[in-house]
């Protein structure tokens, strides 16, 4: 079992550093409170709409941001997923880091890019399975746009995932509400895993967010959810054991025909 804090989050495009500084503020702030890791949104270390700078900003899985992550989650004692743009030699991608402490780095890269935007500054990386072990949940990493094909919660639920993590940049709008009132919890429900969707809130000088970040459980259920405006922390114990009854009911992974 796992206590697990979602950071709603504004950041400052381009400022790594300032953002940098409100996960810190946040780690410090979720740890106190017993949790012991932090899921904070897509891009929140460069800025979602940083724009042409992102490619300036984009470092390797083993830069200074990373590092500065790694003493963050050293010195609040609490683990923590956080979106930035990664270089590998000419590309840049959209991804997500895992740090514990002194453990190994787990990267994500984000495969299914949403928007010209996004077309336009990042290169899709292939649909990657990266899983890791915290206090006996097994985890798995999405970002944004992917968790809404049912392909790629599908595919870490078959490989083992109790929960699914996905820092995201929901902007605004019908479409937006619809995802985090009605398919987040069944992208649960149909897996039967925990599902964290943790989003920006307010604007940047690009876009407006949705806020409205949340954490469903595996029998559909929402088990926190953040409002459409407000910096904020939301909690909840991640306990798989705890959801049995509905996983011995609801048995799709089980189930399912392979064509």
């Amino acid at each position: 079992m796992m206590k697990l804090a979602a950071l709603q989050m504004k950041s400052v495009g381009g400022d790594i550093a300032a953002n940098l500084a409100r996960i810190e503020g946040a780690a410090a702030e979720a740890a106190a409170k017993g949790a012991t890791v932090l899921v904070t949104p897509e891009l929140g270390i460069t800025g979602y709409g940083a724009g042409d700078a992102i490619r300036a900003l984009a470092e390797p899985a083993g830069g200074p941001i990373v590092q500065a992550l790694r003493r963050i989650s050293r010195d609040a004692g609490i683990a923590i997923i956080a979106g930035f743009a990664e270089r590998e030699g000419a590309a840049v991608y959209n991804s997500a880091v895992h740090v514990d402490g002194d453990v190994e780095p787990t990267v994500y890269r984000k495969s299914h890019l949403y928007g010209d935007y996004e077309r336009s500054h990042f290169t899709p990386a292939e649909p990657a399975t990266r899983l890791f072990e915290h206090q006996g949940v097994t985890c798995g990493m999405l970002i944004c746009y992917d968790v809404e094909f049912p392909e790629n919660v599908r595919r870490l639920a078959s490989a083992g995932a109790d929960a699914v993590l996905v820092p995201t940049a929901l902007p605004a709008g019908w479409s937006g509400t619809f995802i985090t009132d009605h398919m987040i919890q069944t992208r649960a429900f149909e897996n039967q895993v925990f599902v964290a969707y943790v989003n920006h809130c307010g604007s940047d000088t690009m876009f407006s967010f949705a806020g409205l970040s949340c954490i469903a459980s595996p029998d559909g259920q929402v088990m926190a959810k953040a409002n459409s405006a407000d910096e904020t922390l939301i909690f909840a114990e991640i306990d798989p054991q705890a959801f049995a009854i509905s996983r011995a009911e609801n048995t799709y992974l089980k189930d399912l025909k392979r064509v």
